[in-house]
């Protein structure tokens, strides 16, 4: 099972990480101006990683695969880091799937 690890930036924004069990990051967050809107964001990635259809996959500029998990009104919740391979990113995706309905929250913003 993975976890969301709540960091809290220099800036004093809180920000979340959806971590694998092999503790590689496979999801981050942007930047939150508060704690419970960063835990709303986990929320949301607990029920949108259920829908492929919030899954946008991406290209960056360098030919890079990565992918974004939107809200159902389209914000960007999370994203990906960069991959090597369109099967890599699909990789990606389905350890979101399994790792965030149930990843426990580890707060370590204090």
């Amino acid at each position: 099972m993975g976890k969301f690890l709540i960091t809290k930036r220099k800036n004093g924004e809180f920000q979340f990480n959806l971590k694998a069990n092999n503790g590689q990051t496979i999801l981050a967050s942007e930047g939150y101006s508060s704690k419970s809107s960063c835990e709303n964001g986990i929320e949301s990635v607990k029920t949108n990683s259920k829908d492929d259809n919030r899954f946008e996959r991406k290209t960056s500029a360098n030919g890079k695969a990565y992918f974004n998990l939107k809200a159902a009104n389209g914000q960007i919740i999370g994203t990906s880091e960069m991959y090597e391979s369109e099967a890599s990113r699909e990789n990606g995706i389905t350890s979101v799937k399994n790792n965030a309905p149930d990843a426990t929250i580890d707060d370590q913003s204090n």
